[in-house]
């Protein structure tokens, strides 16, 4: 099946049959209202089409829409000059219509078609013999002419260029790597807090009341099987899933958004919005905030296997389904934009999306927003999120979250720019990956870290517990705030008392290092005894000194 459709592909190719976007400007003959655009399909190597409005003079659109245009039988009595004629898709060939249209004097061929829109192709000589225009309509923008300007209209026919690259992008960047870095900063705060927060056993407001999820091996080869599974459920029966990916969106968004501003709701300035695309997009980025918040990657070694499964997962359904599909579409992007055939016309809300903010065919024929899955966010979020927890424990000024979160923007970067040289869907992850994961490897070679970013080793509870326990030099003369507690030096006691209670968790963010420095230093060894209301024992570290 596979091989039949690359072949299909490659008689395709050898048919030249090339396809763009073009629009069609209508206004009334009568005047009185503004003209507007239509998207059309063509194939530039019959005649191309100006790219410049101003330079296309309007012309009488002769509906001929009651015939298929196939014989002689089919042509007016009056003949086309200075006409734009309109008819029906039948099944005679596009060269059999456009040479009678051509013949009868027409300046250009509209086809209308009730099916999906294909380019109008033919060969090479019938190529040279044609020149005018064909182009395709879809049936129901028709309909929309005929209702807003009746059948008594003027029209023009244009292809303008597209742009380099649309302002949204920029939008989309800020937001993505905007909540990247807010989703990692917080998860790694967030996790500081909870170690703090461990030797509480009360149910008070600072006991916290949901708790992050371990991501395993297991999870992740589960989590990648349902994206597959459900990922093909969705391109065969979209218009029946459609409605439970927007509820979940709305369920699990709605519960994101809550947990994001519930500590400054009552700072949260209110406005009204009149998009509905804002509006998705900030429950997007609650969602995809609270889910970084939540999940939480032990170890670079799950990091690893998460990115680099999904790195594969994002590939084949975008590269590899459009050689296993009839349409030749891939599955990843069909289902992402919304299948053209659905009879619901609901777009799942699972994207980050922004309206082109340039005039360009791709607005009304095929992409009228740029999108941006929750995958891309999410997916490397977690290793970013990952890094700056391990940034904390290790005391590394934060330079892996930096490095990563940096990263991320760059592979966002070549994703646009593969985005504008390719002009077609492009797996996100596919650069994304390889950008973040080989920065944070180089960090970790760099610092001679590897091996605790790794495994993981570098977190607080994981250390073995004689780092804990400096070596005495000299043995510390009690004080008064030592006897309730116990009767040897400070030093002894912290290096006699086991690592897994409540009180052991307590300097795990709080700067083990900087804790034993202390115990060594020449003020710590030669102090004298002094009121226990003014010096407390050495090994209580306060909350207060978090790096």
């Amino acid at each position: 099946m596979a091989a039949a459709r690359l072949a299909a592909a490659l008689l395709l190719l050898a048919a030249q049959v090339a396809c763009e976007f073009g629009l069609l400007r209508v206004i009334s003959q009568s005047g009185g209202i503004r003209g507007r655009d239509y998207c059309i399909l063509y194939n530039p190597q019959w005649a191309h089409l100006p790219r410049d409005l101003s330079k296309v003079s309007l012309l009488k659109l002769r509906d001929l829409s009651s015939t298929q245009l196939c014989s002689y039988l089919d042509l007016p009595v009056e003949d086309l000059t200075n006409q734009i004629a309109l008819v029906s898709r039948g099944n005679c060939t596009f060269y059999e219509k456009v040479r009678l249209a051509q013949g009868s004097g027409a300046h250009a061929l509209l086809i209308v078609s009730k099916e999906k829109l294909v380019p109008p192709g033919g060969n090479k000589t019938q190529y040279e013999e044609i020149s005018i225009p064909v182009a395709l309509l879809s049936h129901r923008d028709l309909r929309d002419i005929f209702r807003r300007f009746g059948r008594a209209v003027m029209v023009a026919l244009y292809a303008p260029s597209e742009p380099a690259m649309d302002y949204n992008m920029v939008i989309i960047f800020v937001m993505a790597v905007g909540t990247v870095a807010l989703g990692g900063y917080w998860a790694g705060s967030r996790d500081v807090k909870k170690r703090y927060m461990k030797h509480k056993r009360d149910d008070g407001p600072e006991k916290q009341e949901d708790e992050a999820v371990d991501v395993t091996p297991v999870m992740i080869c589960v989590f990648v099987v349902m994206c597959c599974v459900m990922l093909v459920l969705l391109y065969y029966f979209y218009d029946h899933l459609v409605y439970v990916i927007i509820g979940i969106f709305c369920l699990a968004s709605s519960t994101g958004l809550y947990s994001c501003l519930a500590p400054c709701v009552r700072k949260l300035p209110f406005c009204t919005c009149r998009w509905a695309w804002v509006l998705q997009d900030v429950l997007g980025i609650a969602f995809c905030l609270y889910m970084l918040k939540t999940i939480r990657l032990p170890t670079f070694k799950a990091c690893t296997l998460l990115l680099l499964v999904l790195f594969i997962y994002d590939v084949f359904f975008v590269f590899i389904t459009p050689f296993l599909t009839k349409s030749g579409n891939s599955i990843m992007v069909e289902v992402a934009t919304g299948p053209s055939n659905s009879s619901t016309h609901e777009k799942l809300p699972m994207v980050l999306k922004v309206p082109r903010l340039n005039t360009s065919p791709l607005s009304l024929c095929d992409r009228p927003f740029s999108l941006l899955g929750f995958g891309d966010i999410l997916v490397p979020g977690l290793l970013v999120a990952y890094c700056h927890r391990f940034d904390i424990q290790v005391q590394s000024s934060r330079v892996y979250f930096v490095a990563c979160t940096i990263a991320y923007g760059l592979g966002l970067l070549v994703t646009f720019v593969a985005l504008v040289l390719m002009q077609r869907g492009q797996p996100a992850l596919l650069y994304l990956v390889p950008c973040t994961l080989m920065t944070s490897c180089t960090v970790a070679l760099w610092r001679r870290e590897l091996g605790a970013f790794w495994t993981g080793s570098g977190f607080a509870k994981d250390v073995p517990q004689t780092s804990w326990a400096p070596a005495p030099m000299s043995p510390a003369p009690p004080t008064d705030s030592d006897a309730p507690l116990s009767q040897q030096p400070a030093g002894e006691d912290l290096a006699k008392r086991p690592l897994p209670t409540e009180e052991a968790a307590l300097p795990e963010e709080a700067g083990v290092a900087d804790s034993a420095r202390n115990h060594h230093s020449p003020m710590a060894s030669t102090s004298s005894p002094t009121n226990g209301d003014q010096v407390q024992p050495s090994s209580v570290v306060q909350p207060g000194t978090s790096a």
